[in-house]
This record gives C-alpha cells, structure tokens and sequence, in this order.
C-alpha cells in the first residue's frame, strides 16, 4: 500500500479521564494530535500539560471546520456526545467517544442515521475490551478454539466511587446516562465480541441505589441478563470497589465454553499475583495461568488503518451500535 500521511486528530471535550487513555494509545500509533477544545479552563490547562502539541482552541466550531483535522475524541458529559459525534460526521469527521456514546434511544438513533448517511466512521472506545491486554488474549483464544463454541459469559465491572472527586453531572441521570449505559456499554461490547450472537435480548435489568440517599438519581448497583440464540449471560456493575483494593475494580470476564472456560481478571489478583492482566485457562487438556502484561493491542493501529482505507477492521459498525443500544435498551428497561 502506498504510504499515506499520519491521522490528525483534535479533542472536544474533557470531561472523563478516558480521553487521556484515547488520545495517548493513538499517538503511540502514529496519529498527530493537533487541537483541543474544553469550556473548563482547568479540564483544558491539564489536557494541554499533558499533550503540549495540541494548540487549544476557544470554539468547537472551527475544530469541525479545520480541513486538516481527520479524526475527533470526545469524552465530553455524556449526555452531549452525541451532539459533538453528529456535527464532527456532518463536518466530514471520523469519531471516536469515550463509552457512553449516547444517553438515549432518541440520541443512538441520530448518531447512527448519521454515521449512516455520512459513511464516517464511528466507534465507541470500549476500553474494558480495545485496552486490556487480558481481554485481547483470552478473545483471541476463544476464536481459535481453545474452549469450545462459547455458551455462557459472566462479565463484572466494579468501581470505585471516589465520590468527593466527581463531578456534580455524574449524578444525575439526565447528563450521565445511568449505570448500565455508562458502565456496562463495557460487558455488553464483550457479550458480542465473545459470543458473536448478532440480535441478543435483554431478559432481565435491574438499578438500584443502596449506599447514596444524598444523590437520589444516582445508581450505584446494576445488573442484566442477556440471552442469544446460542450463548447467555450475566453482567453486574457497581460503585462498591472498597478502599483497600489496590485497584479502581476487580474487573472480570468468565467465558464458558463446551470444552473449557476462562477467567480475565484484568486490573488486580486478589490471590497475590503483582499487577494486572491475568488470564487462566481451563480446557480438556489442562490448566494454564497466562501472563498477558505484554500483549500488543491491535485497536488503535487498526483504527488508524480504517480511517486511511475506510475499512471496518477495528470495530464494526454493526457492533459498534449494537452494544451501545444494548445498554440504553437495559438501562430503560431498570428504569421503567
């Protein structure tokens, strides 16, 4: 393939940490990262620290109608990603949002007519899966076989709430989405990828707050389940990681398979292994613990390469959308 210029990129907002995560993975990919703009001073000053390459810029608007600029990042509130996605696809921009893309039905169904009329790309940094290095392995084992056809998924994502460090949109469930939309736009994206079931149903969804009467609206307990043709599954997420974790949650996938399982502890291992990204395996011929702290991670050069030659090697559209709409579909249905 003939040699083609680097991605350039700009940022659109601050507003969840995640943004750092994106923008660095793809500059270690080769993207230049040119502009930001942030409304908060102090989101902006600290980005522009970290990233002294990208030039701040007071309006939104002249980031979308910058011609050099080929590729928008937005972890802006969640509720207005949505709105940033659309006008940087009507500006002839790809997209990349931190999880969660949308808050609403009404929101997923702009985006995606858009992207749809636009033939942009758009995709949904689903970091619990395109960041770990645990998640990347085990996916790559389930498709060579190393379990069987997979039939059952338990994924579990607890945080810590570190509430006096949040801001006062996360807990309010207009601009923040809700717990499954937010956190669990994560397992729902693992759900697909793993099973690779194409139209699952949300059998059972349920919010709830235990431990925080002084935010009403928030959510800090959630959980689904989610059946497909062939494989089932179970999801619960929270805001009760304690304090002596040496991590912000003991995430976890368990994947069952006809002829064996696996389990991703991705952040810690409670039972004494320093660090993260642990997988082990269990299948018909033995039982493995695989150190996965240094797998490569294909999104971000594969992204890249999309952009370049408009392909879908990354992530899907399909799934990309699909996991999204899982999650606002879960989270309306807890809520009714």
């Amino acid at each position: 393939m003939p040699e083609v210029a680097p991605v350039r990129m700009a940022a659109v907002g601050l507003n969840h940490n995640h943004i750092y995560g994106m923008a660095h993975s793809l500059l270690q990919a080769g993207a230049q990262l040119t502009a930001v703009h942030a409304p908060e001073a102090d989101l902006l000053q600290a980005f522009v620290q970290a990233f002294p390459q990208a030039q701040p810029v007071p309006e939104a608007e002249a980031v979308f109608e910058d011609p050099t600029i080929d590729l928008i990042l937005t972890a802006a509130i969640p509720s207005e990603r949505a709105d940033i996605a659309i006008r940087a696809m009507t500006h002839g921009k790809d997209v990349l949002s931190d999880k969660a893309g949308m808050t609403t039905l009404e929101q997923w169904h702009r985006v995606k007519e858009t992207q749809e009329t636009t033939g942009r790309i758009y995709a949904i940094a689903y970091s619990e899966r395109i960041a770990s290095r645990s998640t990347t392995r085990a996916l790559a084992l389930v498709r060579a076989g190393a379990i069987g056809q997979v039939v059952h998924l338990i994924g579990l994502g607890p945080h810590s709430l570190r509430k006096e460090s949040r801001p006062a949109w996360f807990f309010h469930q207009a601009t923040s989405g809700g717990i499954l939309c937010d956190i669990a736009a994560h397992q729902f994206d693992q759900f697909l990828a793993f099973s690779q079931e194409v139209e699952p149903t949300i059998v059972h969804a349920q919010v709830a707050n235990r431990a925080n009467p002084e935010t009403p609206e928030f959510e800090d307990f959630g959980d689904v389940v989610i059946q497909g043709q062939h494989c089932s599954g179970y999801i619960r997420v929270d805001w009760f990681t304690p304090g002596g974790l040496a991590s912000w949650g003991d995430t976890r996938l368990t994947v069952l398979g006809t002829e064996g399982y696996m389990e991703v502890r991705k952040n810690v291992d409670i039972g004494g292994r320093p660090g993260g990204d642990h997988l082990f395996l269990v299948n018909q011929q033995d039982t493995q613990y695989i150190d996965c702290s240094q797998v490569e991670l294909p999104f971000a050069p594969a992204f890249l390469k999309d952009i370049h030659y408009r392909t879908e090697t990354a992530m899907g559209q399909d799934h990309c959308f699909r996991a999204m709409r899982l999650a606002l579909e879960a989270q309306a249905i807890a809520n009714a």
